[in-house]
């Protein structure tokens, strides 16, 4: 008997779509974005916590290294946000995201002591094309980006919009990055 060989994509020809749960998809778009965040983590090296109750804030990202200065291990601080209304790739330097803001003021407060990031990912409109599992990969669609919004104004009655920039792709090496700067006491 002949098994069928997973193509390139990680799915065996022919195969039929699993049923999914029934779990809100805004849900479900939450637990990717963490699985996201984890992921960035682990790679960069860094630990991850939650707080409870989180105020506003999703998560604390801390970072040892030896070249920190103002302190053996830097923590910031990450909200996150996750949409499907935004294409892959954004055309241009930046795409707009809307914030309410409540949570705009909590981020773009200055000064701090522990700095603050917004990451916001981009997913297919569709669940099942978030992911794709192969032998030597797993591919995660589409991308995360951040930005620190320290100091941006509040511009809506209700909500403001703010430009996140395409060239700030939330991976491990930007992570790195983000704590190095931070370690020395700089802004993320």
């Amino acid at each position: 008997m002949a098994l069928a060989q997973p193509e390139s994509g990680g799915l065996p020809p022919q195969r039929t779509a699993p049923t999914r749960g029934s779990l809100a998809t805004t849900a479900c778009m939450e637990t990717l974005q963490v699985g996201y965040l984890h992921a960035v983590a682990a790679a960069a090296g860094c630990s991850l916590s939650q707080p409870f109750p989180d105020n506003g804030i999703d998560w604390h990202v801390s970072h040892s290294a030896p070249g920190h200065t103002v302190d053996d291990e830097v923590t910031i601080k990450v909200q996150l946000k996750c949409t499907y209304q935004i294409p892959p790739r954004p055309p241009g330097s930046a795409f707009s995201f809307t914030l309410d803001n409540d949570h705009l003021v909590k981020l773009a407060r200055t000064p701090v002591s522990v700095h603050k990031i917004l990451v916001v990912m981009l997913v297919p409109r569709a669940q099942e094309d978030w992911l794709r599992a192969s032998h030597d990969r797993l591919d995660l669609r589409h991308c995360c980006y951040w930005i620190n919004l320290a100091g941006h104004p509040v511009t809506g009655r209700r909500r403001t919009t703010v430009r996140i920039p395409t060239a700030r792709i939330f991976d491990d090496r930007a992570l790195c990055e983000i704590m190095t700067r931070v370690g020395v006491g700089g802004r993320p």
